[in-house]
């Protein structure tokens, strides 16, 4: 096909009626083509989007020019950020020459620019604080992060309907420990009339599955204030969305609690965003960085969950937008609902590199311009092929783009920049306070202490009654053993005196002669 026909391609491709933002320039045969430009429209980014490619390929610089033209059209962005490099999106471009060569290769002016943000935090790093509470998540989520089976999982619904029944708020993981380790003992009777009877086996299942979860940092997330997800939302004084950078950069070695935490959002949004139908561009876009963190680990039932959101939510005009390696690293139920895919650079250097490349090829629309199975090995940093849905929800046709610089600083932002943004942030004001409101730790708590203080009650009254009891016995067999001892020592004393008598007759009449004799003998002797 000749270069004309292929720049007729690409401009008839990514021209669109409403908003969109320029990607950069598309290339053939390893030259830009200056001019024919690749737009992604604003109208379809709801359909999520999957950026791929090797590390040093450019990724997560793309990710950047894509959420800073967003913030521009007034999309607030959510990002991610596990590896700390996204902070730099707060401040512009220093520039470079090398910025101005590559935008003059493709056509437009460069131009430095900065986006609002707001730094938000699930461990210790600086930011205002997300937490959800255990109610928020509901048994059927709750159950599903702890990877439970059928019966664990009935028992966690009971858990929450007794919670439910009496008033008992679900705040954090303590409160769900309580609640289990008392409906095993000290309210076991109870619970038991009212709900049936639980395997003491299933509840130290559950247990430990909480442990195992508050073993990743998860109590720092569970717990009150809530997050509100509106406060995502945001708009600037000038119109720019606000773009809300999740510090993650401890939790890399803890994929539950982001997994965790993410499909919390998720399930979230869906619940309070209204239904939005076919919007002009999206009312929040959330790119997830180091996406196969998400699914590291996961369980059948977890990502079934992320499968069924991922497509629902599409309609409340959320865009979600998965950052990693390899497409592979995204299961393909999840994969076949991204819309948008940019693919930088595949290395080979195994077999099972070549046959994961093999696998991403036939994931792109077929084109006569491209031999995208050797393409993928050969693209430089900073060039990646697009395609996008187009505003009939059609494939674009694929481009081997030309990508433009970012606009903002693609470096790190200086502690003494993040303190200034932090000093004028008003989420942290509200959402860093601590709340530990009474809930159903404290008040079943209480409820033991009072069961023992009941039953000591109980067991010291029985006590007493016994002691009452036996006392009683013990007079009636005082007097009486009194009565034995009079009567008994009277009769030994006058059978003694009996005896004595009969003994001393006897005696005496023996020596009674003897004694006479001695008598008489000692008379005749004087």
């Amino acid at each position: 096909m000749s270069q004309k026909q292929f720049l007729q391609d690409i401009e008839k491709g990514y021209t669109f009626k409403g908003k969109s933002i320029t990607l950069g320039a598309a290339m053939l045969n390893g030259e830009t083509q200056a001019n024919a430009l690749v737009k992604l429209p604003l109208r379809t980014l709801n359909r999520h989007g999957l950026i791929a490619g090797a590390t040093g390929s450019g990724k997560t610089k793309t990710l950047q020019i894509i959420a800073e033209q967003l913030s521009a059209n007034s999309v607030p962005v959510l990002l991610m950020d596990v590896k700390g490099d996204l902070s730099g999106i707060g401040v512009p471009s220093d520039g470079h020459p090398k910025i101005d060569e590559r935008h003059e290769a493709i056509g437009i002016p460069f131009k430095a620019g900065s986006s609002p943000i707001e730094f938000l935090s699930l461990s210790d790093e600086p930011g205002a604080k997300l937490r959800g509470t255990v109610s928020e998540f509901g048994p059927v989520l709750f159950s599903k992060i702890l990877a439970l089976n059928e019966t664990q999982s009935s028992i966690v619904s009971v858990i929450f309907k007794y919670c439910d029944d009496k008033s008992l708020p679900l705040l954090d993981l303590k409160d769900m420990k309580k609640t289990l380790s008392f409906v095993m003992d000290e309210g076991k009777d109870e619970f038991q009339k009212l709900y049936g009877r639980m395997s003491s086996a299933s509840i130290g299942a559950i247990m430990r599955k909480i442990i195992e979860l508050e073993q990743q940092g998860a109590e720092q997330f569970f717990g009150e204030r809530s997050f509100e997800v509106d406060d995502l939302c945001r708009l600037d004084e000038n119109g720019k969305g606000m773009v809300s950078i999740i510090r993650l950069t401890d939790i890399q070695d803890r994929p539950k609690l982001f997994s965790t935490f993410m499909l919390q959002i998720l399930a979230e949004i869906y619940a309070t965003f209204p239904e939005e139908g076919d919007i002009e561009q999206p009312k929040l876009a959330i790119f997830i960085d180091e996406a196969h963190l998400v699914f590291k680990k996961a369980s059948d039932a977890l990502l079934e969950q992320i499968e069924s959101i991922i497509k629902l939510i599409r309609s409340k005009g959320v865009g979600i937008f998965f950052v990693t390696q390899n497409p592979t690293d995204v299961p393909d139920a999840v994969l076949g609902q991204l819309g948008l895919k940019i693919q930088h650079a595949l290395r080979a250097f195994t077999a099972k590199d070549r046959k994961a490349i093999k696998l991403a090829a036939q994931n792109y629309p077929l084109t006569e311009y491209y031999n995208v199975e050797k393409l993928l090995t050969k693209l430089g940093i900073g060039e990646a092929l697009v395609t996008v849905l187009n505003e009939k929800g059609i494939p674009t046709p694929l481009a081997h783009t030309m990508l433009r610089a970012p606009q903002s600083r693609m470096d790190v932002l200086t502690e003494m920049e993040i303190s200034a943004i932090l000093g004028k942030s008003k989420l942290i004001k509200k959402y860093n306070e601590v709340i530990d409101r009474e809930s159903a730790y404290e008040m079943l708590t209480e409820k033991i202490e009072e069961f023992h203080k009941e039953e000591h009650q109980a067991e010291l009254k029985k006590q007493q009654e016994k002691a009452k009891k036996s006392r009683s016995r013990g007079r009636g067999r005082a007097e009486k053993s009194t009565f034995e001892k009079i009567v008994n020592s009277t009769t030994t004393r006058q059978i003694g005196r009996t005896v004595a008598r009969e003994l001393t007759r006897g005696l005496l009449g023996v020596l009674g002669i003897k004694t006479t004799r001695r008598r008489s003998r000692k008379s005749s002797w004087f």
